[in-house]
């Protein structure tokens, strides 16, 4: 968890670390040709930072990495090429990693490529390169809805927060539109609704914390299932990531049919796609609930492009 700070703005996620060491191989890479030739041994370290919190308290494999891919890609890096340099080695492994292996928990990794045996003209204990590399920020879109108390305030204070969190770029928002509640008790009032469209450095469960914190500035209750709310903030994609957690399942499993989503990604990105569901304009256009939908107020930061 990521506690905020003085000011009630979200502080930086907080990494922790999941080393794996001596990965060993018999690869080719080096710039004489007898190193490609014969070949010699290569060690790798990795060491991954990512938040491991939500694993921890869940005890679920899907909250964190599963080093044992880790390990596997990197053998594959240590016995594949040939790279003339080192240095290009751990440069391949560490975006193996942090792309094709391409779990967004890990946020930062570090690669240390030894080459023990490396021909430098006089005995060596050993030679070795190390890097650090970052993730690059992913694009993410979330869903703002409040039919609690002051409508208009409660939107503006979830942007301002989402604005103020560490690691978090508010890209693009949506217009707010005033809808029908969907589901729940009857006789609620209208729900205002928008879409807020990000980059954020944070992770996944990092950004749904984030969202969560927004929600309890609103004192958020959790009392009745699709009742009446100051403030609900879902996270709606991250990415092209899928996942079925309980916790956090994305792309959010009820988006691809609640126009009070759609209407609005779709009016500041009407090219959007959901993934795994097609282009929201379709979509859009055969969600039942597109007729109760009716313009909203204006509120300052919302139909930004």
């Amino acid at each position: 968890m990521t506690a905020p700070d003085a000011s009630g703005a979200l502080g930086a996620e907080r990494l922790d670390r999941i080393e794996v060491t001596g990965i060993r191989a018999w690869g080719h890479h080096g710039v004489l040709p007898e190193e490609t030739r014969l070949g010699q041994q290569f060690v790798a370290d990795v060491t991954l930072h990512l938040s491991t919190a939500p694993a921890g308290l869940g005890d679920a494999l899907s909250r964190t990495v599963n080093y044992a891919e880790v390990a596997h890609a990197v053998h594959e890096e240590l016995v594949g090429g040939p790279h003339a340099l080192v240095e290009s080695l751990a440069e391949r492994i560490a975006g193996r990693i942090l792309t094709d292996t391409g779990h967004p928990l890990v946020r930062r990794v570090g690669v240390r490529v030894h080459k023990p045996a490396a021909p430098v003209g006089l005995p060596v204990g050993d030679v070795s390169v190390s890097i650090e590399r970052d993730a690059p920020p992913v694009a993410a879109v979330l869903a703002v809805g409040t039919n609690l108390g002051d409508r208009t305030a409660h939107l503006r204070s979830a942007l301002c927060l989402l604005e103020a969190a560490d690691g978090i770029e508010v890209e693009w928002t949506g217009p707010v539109l005033e809808t029908a509640p969907v589901g729940g008790p009857e006789g609620q009032r209208a729900f205002l609704n928008s879409v807020i469209g990000v980059r954020t450095d944070r992770g996944p469960f990092s950004l749904l914390d984030a969202a969560q914190h927004a929600e309890r500035a609103a004192r958020r209750e959790r009392i009745v299932r699709w009742g009446p709310r100051t403030l609900d903030v879902d996270v709606i994609t991250y990415g092209d990531w899928t996942s079925g957690d309980e916790t956090l399942t994305v792309p959010h499993p009820r988006a691809h049919e609640r126009a009070f989503v759609l209407a609005p990604w779709h009016a500041a990105r009407p090219d959007a796609e959901l993934p795994g569901r097609g282009p929201i304009a379709a979509l859009l256009a055969t969600a039942e609930d597109r007729d109760g939908l009716h313009p909203g107020p204006a509120i300052e930061g919302y139909g930004i492009s």
